[in-house]
C-alpha cells in the first residue's frame, strides 16, 4: 500500500499544534486581574455585573467591540482546500 509524504501521526500532530496554538492565543486575550470601574477608552462607568462576570475587565461593552473589530483578521489557513479557493 502506497504512502503520502508524511504518517497520519504527523498530520495529526500538526492539527493539534494549530488548534492548542489557537486555544493560547485566545485564553492570552482573555482579562485577567482586578476589573476597572471606568473604561479605560472613553472613561464611561463599566457596570458591575459585567465585572463580576469577566474578571480583569477594562472597557465597556461599546469599546471592547470596537477592540475586538480592530483586531479581527483573516486566517492564514485555506480551511476551504478546495483547488479552486487556493487559485483565488
Amino acid at each position: 500500500m502506497a504512502k503520502g509524504f508524511g504518517s497520519e501521526d504527523a498530520a495529526q500532530d500538526e492539527i493539534e499544534g494549530a488548534v492548542n496554538d489557537a486555544v493560547r492565543r485566545a485564553q492570552d486575550a482573555l482579562p485577567h486581574g482586578e476589573s476597572l470601574t471606568h473604561c479605560e477608552d472613553c472613561d464611561s462607568v463599566i457596570p458591575e455585573g459585567r465585572r463580576k462576570a469577566l474578571p480583569g475587565v477594562r472597557l465597556c461593552v461599546e469599546c471592547q467591540q470596537a477592540h475586538d473589530q480592530a483586531r479581527t483578521h483573516p486566517s492564514a489557513y485555506n480551511r476551504r482546500g478546495s483547488k479552486d479557493s487556493q487559485l483565488r
